[in-house]
């Protein structure tokens, strides 16, 4: 086990220094920098001088250096955009916002989705299935900005009893101001429904038909058991492996939902400095995301030996 968990570490620092190089190459590819409009208007010294603070009169290779350097140390720079913004700032500020969005869609979303995908499975054949079916395949054909101005219009425009923009900040940040969340969480998970609904019914489906379920019905255990002790345990297997991507999507994948309720998150911010071409936000935040993503990877890999004791972390058989 810790010669598995030094490598997997030593894999994870590869990564992130492969992620942190191809990002800041893309960028330098990019026509143009962020101070070129700025500094068309500005008197020469003045252009060299903002240039020099900001330490784009450097070569490409030395300001690759000098990256590389800072994100070692977890310094990502300032703002070229925004004066005195850095990644850290951005990262407390914004942060919260969006993991609390993230944290209930999934909450939400997982958790009907994974009941929806039980109903399916255990009613094969009958109208709850087709529901469900064509339940998911609705929700995940709209996409979510359709479904956030749907609910706009309803909610706030026709019946007026939730807010239309706004969330709870201050003390409210995190256990407040619920009426500000509803919309937006719900217009978050219906493609976590869809998709966790269609892939534990399939995956259900799959292991109602082996050998030890059927071994285990003629031992005499109730449907109860089976369900719980063999259907659905060895169910969860391709559910764990798409939990990643909706971990990192819960703090990266509602940009769309943060802009049309005016959510001050990170995601929105993100999309900004990208078209802005805000070097050092960029930067930060995807080493940033990229570090929780693969972090998230990990644990999923740990989980896979809590839900199947027959998979080894250190690839022997048991």
């Amino acid at each position: 086990m810790p010669k598995y968990l030094l490598r997997r570490f030593a894999e994870m620092l590869i990564t992130l220094f492969l992620i942190a190089t191809a990002t800041f190459f893309l960028l330098e590819a990019v026509p143009g920098d962020p101070l070129t409009e700025r500094a068309s208007k500005l008197s020469p010294t003045v252009k060299e001088n903002l240039y020099k603070r900001y330490g784009l009169d450097k070569p490409m290779m030395e300001r690759y250096v000098i990256t590389m350097k800072g994100i070692c140390k977890g310094e990502f720079g300032e703002s070229v955009v925004y004066a005195g913004q850095t990644v850290q700032k951005l990262i407390h500020d914004r942060l919260p916002v969006s993991a609390r969005l993230g944290i209930q869609q999934v909450l939400v979303g997982i958790t009907i989705g994974l009941l929806l995908g039980i109903l399916a499975a255990m009613r094969r054949g009958s109208f709850w299935d087709y529901m469900v079916i064509a339940l998911s395949v609705l929700l995940i054909s709209i996409p979510n900005l359709i479904f956030g101005l749907m609910l706009q219009k309803i909610f706030a425009g026709n019946l007026k009893v939730l807010p239309t923009i706004g969330w709870p900040a201050g003390k409210d940040l995190w256990f407040g101001g619920w009426e500000y969340t509803i919309l937006p969480t719900l217009t978050g998970c219906f493609s976590y429904i869809a998709t966790y609904a269609r892939l534990l019914k399939t995956s259900m489906l799959d292991v109602i038909n082996q050998d030890y379920v059927l071994t285990a019905e003629s031992k005499g255990l109730s449907r109860g058991q089976i369900i719980r002790r063999h259907i659905l345990r060895n169910s969860f297997i391709p559910v764990i492996t798409q939990l990643p991507m909706s971990v990192a999507m819960c703090i990266t994948g509602s940009f769309f939902i943060e802009s049309i309720f005016s959510i001050p998150g990170i995601g929105q911010y993100y999309v900004t400095a990208v078209n802005n071409q805000d070097l050092s936000i960029i930067m930060g935040e995807t080493v940033i995301i990229a570090a929780l993503y693969i972090g998230v990877l990990f644990i999923t890999d740990l989980l896979y030996v809590v839900v199947d004791p027959r998979i080894s972390l250190t690839g022997k058989s048991r």
